[in-house]
Parts: C-alpha cells; structure tokens; sequence
C-alpha cells in the first residue's frame, strides 16, 4: 500500500524559517530509517506558498492564482511517498518522526489510489483500450 504522508504547514514555515540544523540531523536518521527499511519512496520539503501558484478550474476557464495562500493550517511544507503493509504500518513510523516544526505540528496520512482501486470503481464503464492507456501510464510513472 502507498501513502502520502504530509508534513502540515505552520506559520514558522510560510514565513520561511529553515530548520536548525538538529532538526535536520534528526530528520536525516529518520529518512535513513525509512530507505534502510525499504519504505520511503520518495520526499522532499516544500518553499512556502508565497513562491506557489493555483489554477482554479471552471469548465474551460483557467485562472491563475498567485501565492502566499490563506489558511495556513490547509497548507503542506512537505510530504514523504511512502511504500508501507498498511495504516497501521504508517502511523507506527510517523509516531517515530521527530517534530517536523520547531513548536506544535500536524502530519497527515493518506492512502494513493492504485491501479487496482482505480479499476474496481471505473471498470465497468472503461473500454479494454482506456484501461490499456491506464495501466501503460501507470507502470511508466510507478516509483
């Protein structure tokens, strides 16, 4: 099972604060965990919003929304691609992660969809040649 593990923002991070350089030497034995134990995947931090954009859809409209974004607490510095049994599996290695941020912090959790979830839901309506498309990007792009 593949999660997505985002390290929440907080307004240490918008405001672009780094890290100390204990946090970071922590950081870096826990993600030497995760590789040793073949579950990370991929991960990286995040610039805050204020360098992001946002294109907000409505039906063939496309405008674009420059940061800094409002609502701090709705927004991630960071994420981890992580290759895991199950939730269970997950929560055991973010309870093990050291405090992403220098004062209180969140770090959420969420299941990808796969390949398999995908067809479950849609196979009915997909022709053999959709989902050969499908399973093609699928494989081209999997970690």
């Amino acid at each position: 099972m593949r999660v997505i593990v985002f390290v929440k923002a907080t307004a240490d991070s918008e405001a672009g604060a780094q890290p100390s350089a204990e946090l970071i030497e922590e950081m870096d034995k826990f993600n030497a965990l995760l590789i040793e134990a073949g579950i990370m995947k991929s991960g990286d931090g995040l610039k805050p919003s204020s360098f992001g954009k946002r294109v907000a859809f409505d039906g063939a409209s496309r405008t674009v929304i420059d940061g800094p974004f409002a609502e701090t607490k709705e927004l991630v510095a960071g994420f981890w691609l992580w290759e895991v049994k199950d939730m269970e599996e997950a929560l055991v290695w973010v309870k093990r992660c050291p405090n992403p941020m220098p004062g209180p912090s969140e770090i959420e959790i969420r299941p990808v969809i796969e390949f398999e979830d995908f067809l479950e839901t849609f196979a009915e309506n997909m022709t053999p040649e959709a989902e050969a498309i499908h399973r093609a990007n699928a494989e081209k792009i999997e970690p």
